[in-house]
């Protein structure tokens, strides 16, 4: 009999567990359903390209000088969900080649809250004015714009720390925002080249 009784009290435990776990699961579908974060949306308004020089092919490796500056403009679009952003990773990009490895990017701010329904800017700035190492399959094709004085194609990858808060509740995730620009080469080593605005960015979850 006491096997019996032992057996019935596990299968109760086992069912109170599996109708916890259920109506858990319900309540945060319910919420997921009604109280769902949007995706944040990213724009570039405005990139700038100046100090730009490239080491002659022959040399090795071939190496680059530059400082360039996005103003990124991020819209959280959900109308009950706030967002903390807690850390913003940029990299810049040629071709699909990194050429900030030894660049540090410089975010402002590098952390905030924001609202919903409303957009914030940040300014991002990479600083190579010590040079920087650039890939071998991409350098001649690098070497050619500057030379050239065409629009100069860079990517702008951006990993965001990002929690979404609706009362008590936070959600982390980690998004990154992909921004191709295209910016004018400078026509002196001097000189300044602007992009006023290089369109919308994709953001993957």
């Amino acid at each position: 009999m006491s096997g019996g009784g032992s057996n019935t009290h596990q299968r109760t435990c086992c069912g109170g567990c599996c109708t916890l776990l259920i109506s858990l699961g319900f309540v945060i579908l319910i919420y997921w359903a009604i109280f769902q974060p949007h995706q944040i949306r990213a724009t570039v308004d405005y990139a700038e390209l100046s100090n730009l020089t490239v080491s002659n092919a022959s040399s090795s490796p071939v190496t680059a000088t530059y400082h360039v500056a996005f103003n990124l403009s991020l819209y959280n679009p959900s109308k009950r969900v706030n967002i903390y952003y807690d850390t913003l990773d940029a990299e810049l990009l040629v071709r699909g080649a990194v050429l900030s490895p030894a660049a540090a990017a410089a975010a402002s701010p590098t952390e905030f809250y924001q609202r919903r329904r409303t957009s914030q800017a940040v300014r991002l700035e990479f600083d190579a004015g010590k040079g920087v190492a650039v890939p071998g399959d991409v350098a001649p094709q690098l070497e050619a714009e500057v030379k050239a004085a065409a629009a100069l194609g860079l990517e702008l990858s951006v990993g965001v720390r990002v929690r979404y808060v609706f009362g008590s509740i936070k959600i982390r995730q980690k998004p990154r925002v992909w921004c191709e620009v295209s910016i004018p080469v400078p026509s002196s080593p001097g000189g300044l080249g602007v992009a006023g605005s290089g369109g919308p960015c994709w953001v993957k979850y």
